[in-house]
């Protein structure tokens, strides 16, 4: 499986919640996990497995993040560094951050 067939589960716990990556062919598994604070989802930690890094996952859990928040008109607030450089490289998403 290449980067561009990864899934993502969403698993959204209206106050907090998750996206998912499952690896293939590890039982391992990457995550941005997120809080929402007054209407507002604050991406807080994203983790990918080290031997996973590099190949473009913990964007691809941004963007599905990004993709729910244009379609369910949310705003993110970037506490996560990762998820505030990729904030800092987009300035095309300034109308979604918090």
């Amino acid at each position: 499986m290449g980067i561009a067939e990864l899934e993502i589960e969403r698993r959204d716990r209206v106050t907090h919640g998750d996206y998912i990556a499952k690896l293939h062919d590890s039982d391992s598994v990457a995550k941005l996990s997120w809080t929402d604070r007054g209407g507002v989802r604050h991406a807080e930690h994203t983790y990918v497995p080290p031997e996973f890094r590099g190949k473009g996952i913990a964007e691809k859990l941004v963007q599905a993040m990004v993709a729910d928040a244009r379609s369910h008109d949310f705003k993110i607030a970037p506490d996560c560094s990762y998820v505030e450089s990729y904030f800092r490289r987009h300035k095309d998403l300034a109308d979604l951050r918090a």
